[in-house]
């Protein structure tokens, strides 16, 4: 009996100890890394995103904000995970082996100086002051004042989003086209007679909104499309490449509808 007890007991250590080898063998914890490229306009979600998922899981997040065009690149080329695009895959940039999933809806403000007594400007209103054919502010019942025109540089996704949905393609008379949401920003707040656009979660109180058709930008009206100047936040990978298991698990959090409220709070709409 006494042996017999010894033999269960010996079997028992062993079928804890294969156990807990076991349960090692199947630690899928996941480390490493994951880095992100591209639009300037997505800095403010990316980076709640980014933070979040580096609180709770440990693995490191970087961005790198150099425009929706050098994103694309830098995925094209392998020199990130997933690029961040503002405007939609071109054709042939999807022919070129990339993925894109929309993460979230962003609206493109209109913005103006906060002094600047001009508070709706319609679709049409807007193509004309871009193109040129309005270019004092008295013309649509501002001030006497040349119109400044203030844009992105080209690649930009904001830009491109700007130009498809007031069709102005190659036809913007812009003064200066900056590199940066920001750039565009603190330039219009600086000139009386300056006009821009830039991302609405972007927007400070240092430029005025203004309404477009009647509407204003917010969530509720990007939401329901009432706000006709709007674009998606673009991820982009890869068709033919995996991503890392660190880049994968990033991919599936910020896709997830656990997401939504860290999305909402950047003040863009999920895609989910």
């Amino acid at each position: 009996m006494r042996k017999m007890k010894k033999v269960i007991g010996m079997m028992m250590v062993g079928a804890m100890t294969l156990s807990l080898l076991t349960g090692c063998g199947n630690n899928n914890k996941v480390t490493g890394s994951v880095a992100t490229d591209g639009s300037t306009s997505m800095e403010k979600v990316i980076g709640g995103l980014g933070e979040a998922f580096q609180n709770d899981t440990g693995i490191t997040f970087t961005y790198n904000p150099t425009g929706s065009g050098s994103g694309i690149k830098a995925v094209q080329e392998g020199r990130c995970d997933i690029g961040l695009s503002s405007r939609d895959l071109k054709e042939e940039e999807k022919a070129a082996g990339l993925n894109a999933t929309v993460l979230a809806y962003d609206g493109i403000a209109v913005i103006v100086n906060p002094e600047n007594p001009v508070s709706d400007l319609s679709v049409e209103m807007i193509a004309d002051i871009y193109t040129g054919e309005i270019t004092n502010w008295a013309e649509i019942g501002g001030n006497d004042a040349e119109i400044v025109l203030i844009g992105r540089e080209a690649g930009s996704g904001t830009r491109d989003g700007f130009e498809s949905i007031t069709d102005t393609e190659d036809a913007c008379q812009y003064r200066q086209e900056l590199t940066s949401t920001g750039d565009v920003i603190t330039t219009v707040s600086q000139n009386l007679g300056a006009i821009g656009y830039a991302s609405v979660a972007s927007v400070k109180e240092s430029v005025k909104a203004v309404t477009v058709d009647g509407i204003a930008p917010t969530e509720a009206t990007i939401k329901d499309g009432s706000y006709v100047v709007q674009r998606p936040f673009v991820l982009v990978t890869k068709a033919d490449k995996k991503l890392s298991d660190a880049a994968q698990k990033f991919f599936d959090y910020i896709t997830s509808s656990a997401a939504n409220e860290i999305i909402s709070a950047a003040g863009v709409v999920s895609a989910n």
